[in-house]
Parts: C-alpha cells; sequence; structure tokens
C-alpha cells in the first residue's frame, strides 16, 4: 500500500483529524504565501479507539460522510488528505548517521545529504514497524555542529543528528485502508503531537520551551520544543473520554449522560467549587438519583486529570524538561475545554499553563468566515495538517527539522 506522495499539483489540502469520538475536517487552497480556508465540520465518528482502527467498515462510513462534505467543495481535494497518527504505539528515538562526502573538492551536494538521513534510518525496528517520520536535529560537518542545512559547505566527513518516528504498521494500513474504502487519496500521515504544535505554537514559544499537551477523546498528545527543535513527542492511552466513563461509574448513569455532566459542570479544580452545590441529575437521565454535589464531580475530573498529567510529567522528568520550560504549557484538544484546567496544570507541572488555539496569523485574512474554528482548540489538530502538507508555502515559520522531516518521510516511507 502506498502513499500518494506530496501534491504540489493540487490548489487543496485536506486535513482529516480521525479521533475516537469525531472526525475534524479542514480544507484550504493554495493562496499565495499562506493558504486559504475554504472549509471546516465536524463529523461523528465510529470504528476507532485510541486512535486505531477497531471496526474498518464503521470507520470508513464515519470518513465516508466526512469526505461526502469535502468532495461538494472540490473533488481534488479529496485527492490530497493529510491524516494524523494517534496510537500510543508510536515510539521516538535518537538516532545519527555517518558518511565520507563523495567528491574530490569535499563540497557537500544533496545526495550527500540524503545517504547520511537513510544511514540514521538504519535502527533495528521490528517487521511490523514502520518509520513514519526522520526528523533533522542538526547536522555536523568535520565535528563542527549546530548546522541546520549543510548544503554547499566543505568537509570530509557529514554527520546527521536525527529523531526517529515509527508506528505500527497494521494501525497505519488499516487507517490508510479506511480512508481508502470512503473515496479519499493520502497525501501524508503525521505523528498528531507534531501538527498540534504546527498549528498553535510560535517560533518565540518553539525557542524559549514550550510542551503543548493535546487532551482528546480517547487519547492525550505530548510535544516538547526547545531551541526551536522537537525534543521529545508522546501519546498516552488516556482521555477526556475516560473521564466521562468514570463519571458514569461515579454517578451511576450511562456514559453518554455522564458526557454531558462533564461538559455542563465539570471542573479540573475540585477545591474551587463549593461544597454546596448541587447538579439535577434526572436532567441527563431519567433514572439517576436525584441530585450529585458537584465538587464530587469536580473531585472525579480532577483524579482522572491527574493521572493524565502524571503521565506527561514522567516523560518531561526522562527528557530532564520538568519545571524547566519558560514557554509553559500550552492545552488543546477538545478536553482543553474544561473549566479551571489551566489553574490545575499550574499546580501539577509547576509551570504557566494556557489553553491554546490555531495561529491565525498562518492563514490568509486570518482565518475570514472560520475564525471560531481557529479560535477552537479541538480544531488544532486539523488545521496543522493542512499547514504540515502545504509546507513553507503556508505560511509561518516551520523548524528546519520538521521541514526536512516531511521530505525525507516521502522519500523514504516503507509500508
Amino acid at each position: 500500500m502506498k502513499l500518494k506522495g506530496l501534491s504540489h499539483g493540487s490548489d487543496f489540502v485536506t486535513g482529516l483529524d480521525i479521533g475516537t469520538s469525531s472526525i475534524k475536517v479542514v480544507v484550504a487552497e493554495r493562496h499565495g504565501r499562506r493558504p486559504l480556508v475554504v472549509h471546516v465540520h465536524k463529523e461523528p465518528c465510529f470504528g476507532m479507539r485510541k486512535g486505531a482502527v477497531i471496526d474498518l467498515s464503521e470507520a470508513s462510513q464515519s470518513i465516508n460522510r466526512a469526505l461526502s462534505e469535502v468532495k461538494k467543495i472540490s473533488k481534488a481535494a479529496a485527492r490530497n488528505i493529510y491524516i494524523s497518527i494517534g496510537t500510543p504505539q508510536v515510539k521516538m528515538q535518537a538516532s545519527r548517521g555517518i558518511v565520507a562526502v563523495s567528491r574530490a573538492d569535499a563540497e557537500i551536494y544533496q545526495d550527500d545529504i540524503d545517504r547520511a538521513v537513510r544511514a540514521s534510518q538504519a535502527v533495528n525496528l521490528p517487521q511490523n514497524r514502520t518509520i513514519i517520520h526522520t526528523l533533522t536535529k542538526e547536522f555536523v560537518v568535520d565535528g563542527v555542529g549546530d548546522i541546520a542545512d549543510p548544503l554547499g559547505l566543505s568537509g570530509s566527513r557529514l554527520e546527521v543528528q536525527s529523531l526517529i518516528i515509527d508506528a505500527f504498521s497494521p494501525h497505519i494500513k488499516a487507517l490508510m485502508r479506511a480512508v481508502e474504502l470512503a473515496g479519499g487519496e493520502i497525501g501524508g500521515l503525521v505523528f498528531g503531537p507534531l501538527t498540534s504544535a504546527r498549528a498553535a505554537l510560535s517560533k518565540r514559544q518553539k525557542d524559549l520551551g514550550t510542551a503543548i499537551v493535546d487532551i482528546g477523546f480517547g487519547t492525550t498528545g505530548l510535544s516538547i520544543y526547545e531551541e526551536n527543535r522537537l525534543a521529545g513527542a508522546s501519546k498516552f492511552p488516556v482521555g477526556a473520554g475516560n473521564i466521562s466513563n468514570d463519571l458514569a461509574v461515579g454517578l451511576k448513569i450511562s456514559v453518554d449522560a455522564a458526557e454531558e455532566v462533564k461538559l455542563h459542570y465539570g471542573y479540573a479544580l475540585s477545591k474551587e467549587v463549593s461544597a454546596k452545590e448541587t447538579v439535577d441529575l434526572k436532567k441527563f437521565a431519567d433514572d439517576a438519583k436525584s441530585t450529585a454535589s458537584r465538587r464530587f464531580i469536580a473531585e472525579i475530573v480532577e483524579s482522572r486529570l491527574e493521572e493524565i498529567f502524571d503521565l506527561v510529567n514522567a516523560e518531561l522528568k526522562l527528557l530532564q524538561k520538568f519545571g524547566e520550560l519558560p514557554g509553559g504549557v500550552v492545552l488543546v484538544g477538545g478536553g482543553a475545554k474544561l473549566p479551571g484546567l489551566t489553574d490545575l496544570v499550574k499546580q501539577e507541572m509547576r509551570l504557566s499553563a494556557q489553553i491554546g488555539c490555531t495561529l491565525a496569523d498562518a492563514w490568509d485574512g486570518g482565518g475570514g468566515a472560520f475564525k471560531e474554528y481557529l479560535e477552537d482548540p479541538e480544531f488544532v489538530n486539523a488545521f496543522g495538517l493542512v499547514l504540515w502538507g502545504i509546507g513553507g508555502e503556508g505560511g509561518g515559520d516551520i523548524p528546519e527539522s520538521e521541514g526536512s522531516g516531511i521530505r525525507n518521510f516521502f522519500k523514504y516511507f516503507t509500508p
């Protein structure tokens, strides 16, 4: 199964964020330096769990419904779709590739760079895993490092420091198959935490050192940037849907009713909720007991959120970044809408925190009629997929590591 590849001939790029509970779709048209948003919508999703396809038929039907709206805009838009890989089984590791410069005059050409990148991909992986990104952190020429682009420099030895991101191949193939069955053609696959950062983090935030946490329904994504480079990225198998499950158990109501309770009365920091305030559960479930303490609801919400941020903190500690990011934490995804979340994150992560949204200056006219979606943290990943698909033409700054990573991905992707 092969990817269509980069579709620079197409005027449209579609970002398809296929989540556990919903699909977010953004269609944009190449429009000078910045893309023009032409369509945004959200569709319920079935057949997915924690970023992976569990029912191919249901998943493809959900995607088909989403793409039917895209095809009304342009059939070409359905032939250049970027999707995110969002399963917790994605792994990242550092790697190094070293090659001798091939020409007698010692000038470094593109084929030398390509050979070094390929050498860095020579990592031991099981047969059921696939490299989805090779992100170059820096090049080293004859021992001199921190080089973003060695093309045209002189030296006898070229080294590249890379971050290799690999995924479970059956998950990739199932997701690609679901899109193809729905009548779409894939232009690219991107690890979800990278696209969230692409859309919501400014160059200054990436320079300072910032973590972006994407709380989805079934999973939570994390990426950390420092000195405008990716320092780490992970996916965790818990999300906002787990809060609803906990509420269903604690309040003895259905999961659907618990989701509504969470949306209307959930709060992330229980100590800020009055112990006297009550919630009439019969508004959400006919068979429920009459009332529940809103603080009790908040305690359930807070307990699950603490678990999520314990996982985030553990990853930061592994990277020696815990409490050490001047840019703080940016929260995106549907779960970021929970009231009180920033206060909880400041307490748990010992960093400044803010709710993130898609940066408007990356888009023609600041998003125009679709500005409300740019301001919605739930749509950040879908907008990031479009920016990643368009690449440098999308406006704003793409770090060299990401730009070269996406180019190398299409050169060296192995299905």
